[in-house]
């Protein structure tokens, strides 16, 4: 610009503004000071043009210290991959091997590479396939009858706890006594319910104090699986009351009032309100209990004295692949039942979690909304017209 070529040093106490003022056109100046973009690089070439200093634009470095967390997380990784993620990946290996020892555990043989040999033994052998499957229904069965009275006594309990209207006093006492099973080692649990209800136990002692004959607990597979089951409950319904009450007083009370207010009975309030808000917390103890159901092992290997009770009722999937390692030592194979194992609970969580999440969630169905509009806001900004000076002026 030619009025920038004629601009002088300011003096001592004048501005930059003032001299930049008096080397414009008056009539140009209310429209360029309008636009502060263009002052502003004005006022940068000034400084330098007359003071000849390059001026600085690097921010002021901040201090960070996010790099010592991360060495406060060094000790984590390093314990996960040595005892978690090595183990996992030599599993998956040996799953593809002829790993085994033979002659009474003296003669090694492998580990030799034989693709998916291992897997198809386990499901289509005659001689192994039926078993797998039979273990597997046995798992399920004890999880299943263990996980419904678990969640329904859950239910009723947080519900309780959590009612401001019921009042119940000495709640802190009820909830620390509900959950003290679950600091029980499960292997206590097995080897207490197997004197209990052994036939010299005092449960028959009682049964023959009253004048019943005593029954056989231990041959019978119905009582085998059911008692497997109610341990595994006992240990597990005071943590999922817990979880399940933290998920109710996480909902709104204003809610709960307003459906008062309409009339709305308990039973309506707790399918229309409680139970949809409470669903991502059941969804999530369903998929944990039935990842803990799958890996059933230590109550039922005590309970039953390694044996599976009376014709392998309740044998578990946990227990076969112990066996695998310990008595077969095909290590081979009880990596293709670990990985059968992994990929099965992955797709039951899967299909659980798509079955009971609804697709219509409103908070998400906000967000996409939202990010719609700042997109149109955007392109509507981009699409109109801007004069090189920046605002348009007449």
């Amino acid at each position: 610009m030619e009025n920038e070529k004629n601009m002088t040093p300011p003096e001592n106490g004048e501005n930059i503004k003032d001299v930049l003022v008096e080397g414009l056109n008056e009539e140009h100046v209310d429209d360029n000071f309008a636009n502060l973009n263009w002052f502003g690089q004005m006022k940068w070439k000034l400084k330098e043009k007359f003071e000849g200093e390059k001026v600085n634009k690097k921010r002021h470095k901040m201090v960070s210290y996010s790099k010592y967390g991360y060495i406060f997380l060094i000790p984590f990784f390093v314990i996960f991959a040595l005892f978690s993620l090595y183990p996992l990946i030599q599993t998956i290996i040996f799953s593809f091997t002829e790993y085994y020892y033979g002659s009474g555990g003296i003669l090694k043989v492998g580990p030799r590479f034989n693709g998916f040999d291992n897997y198809t033994t386990l499901l289509a052998d005659p001689d192994i396939s039926p078993y797998i499957w039979k273990y597997f229904g046995n798992t399920m069965i004890i999880w299943i009858c263990g996980f419904i009275p678990q969640i329904i006594v859950s239910l009723l309990l947080a519900i309780w706890f959590t009612d401001a209207r019921l009042k119940l006093k000495f709640g802190g006492f009820f909830k620390a006594v509900m959950y003290m099973p679950n600091l029980v080692m499960a292997s206590a649990f097995g080897m207490l319910f197997l004197m209990l209800f052994s036939l010299t136990g005092p449960v028959n002692q009682i049964l023959e104090a009253a004048g019943i004959s005593p029954v056989k607990f231990l041959e019978s597979a119905g009582w085998n699986r059911g008692i497997i089951a109610f341990i595994n409950w006992l240990m597990w319904f005071g943590n999922t009351t817990i979880l399940l009450m933290s998920g109710i007083m996480g909902i709104d009370e204003s809610i709960f009032e307003s459906a008062r207010l309409d009339g709305s009975s308990g039973t309506k309030t707790f399918w229309h309100i409680t139970f949809p808000l409470l669903l991502p917390i059941f969804v999530y103890v369903l998929i944990t209990s039935l990842i803990g159901g799958i890996q059933l092992f230590d109550v039922a290997q005590i309970f039953t004295a390694s044996k599976g009770g009376p014709d392998q009722s309740a044998m578990t999937i946990m227990m076969y692949l112990y066996r695998l390692i310990t008595s077969s030592k095909n290590y081979g194979l009880a990596g293709a039942v670990s990985v059968l194992l992994f990929l099965l609970t992955c797709v039951l969580s899967i299909i659980i979690f798509k079955v009971m999440i609804p697709t219509n969630n409103v908070i998400k169905q906000e967000a996409r909304a939202h990010r719609a509009r700042m997109r149109w806001l955007k392109d509507a900004q981009i699409s109109q017209p801007v004069t090189e000076g920046g605002n348009n002026h007449e």
